[in-house]
């Protein structure tokens, strides 16, 4: 039998960084087996870091070969399937490095929105900071298909550089962040796709809460609708 890659991934609800390489091996109909560990439940991470020492998520395990963060996991991935990246060498030098830029930037974004599918929330300030990294973020996908045709940042097929955004989607979902009429449409379309769906619906179904995250959803805004399982 061939040997299947396994993806250990946090809390569906909040783990940004857990949802670019499972919605990526989804979309692209690669094969895993999805372990699943949770923020606010310690039972299992002491386990975990003999598998992983850095005892972050994601991790992907090939046999014998471990792989650690999201970035990593695309481009090990990239080596033993065509379709991760544009097949194009132009599209794909602009798709990684969007997708760079994505995965160390966009800290206001990060820090201000953090990630939380169930949630609608109201923030208490809407500071520079924030306005340029949303606007960066619209200028980057509006050059994306602009330049691509789209429907997808780098051409007609999904590709890793838009599973690095799909978290990004669920922000302005729950913060309702507001960008021009192209933007806000391929958010909608990542929100719209079947794997984002299933993420969404595995999601809201958490009953696990992650103190410090619920904290700092607290301290950013007013939660206006709260659509999780109890």
């Amino acid at each position: 039998m061939k040997r299947m890659y396994e993806l250990y991934i946090a809390n569906k609800n909040y783990s940004s960084w857990s949802l670019r390489p499972w919605v990526l091996l989804r979309e692209l109909r690669i094969a895993f087996v999805e372990h699943q560990l949770f923020f606010g439940d310690a039972s299992g991470w002491d386990d975990y870091r003999k598998i992983s020492p850095a005892g972050k998520v994601p991790c992907l395990v090939d046999g014998d070969t471990v792989v650690w963060d999201s970035l990593s996991i695309a481009e090990y991935l990239a080596e033993r399937h065509a379709a991760v990246w544009p097949a194009e060498g132009g599209a794909r030098a602009w798709a990684r490095s969007a997708a760079a830029e994505m995965h160390s930037g966009f800290n206001e974004l990060r820090n201000r929105c953090s990630m939380s599918c169930g949630l609608k929330v109201r923030l208490f300030e809407y500071p520079a900071a924030l306005d340029r990294d949303v606007a960066r973020i619209g200028a980057l996908w509006n050059e994306g298909l602009r330049r691509f045709g789209g429907p997808f940042l780098a051409g007609s097929t999904f590709t890793a550089v838009d599973a690095f955004f799909a978290p990004v989607a669920f922000r302005v979902q729950t913060y309702g962040l507001v960008l021009d009429a192209p933007a806000d449409a391929y958010a909608k379309r990542l929100l719209g796709l079947p794997s984002m769906k299933a993420w969404y619906a595995d999601g809201i179904k958490e009953t696990i809460r992650d103190l410090p995250h619920e904290e700092e959803t607290l301290r950013m805004g007013t939660v206006l609708e709260d659509l999780r399982a109890r």
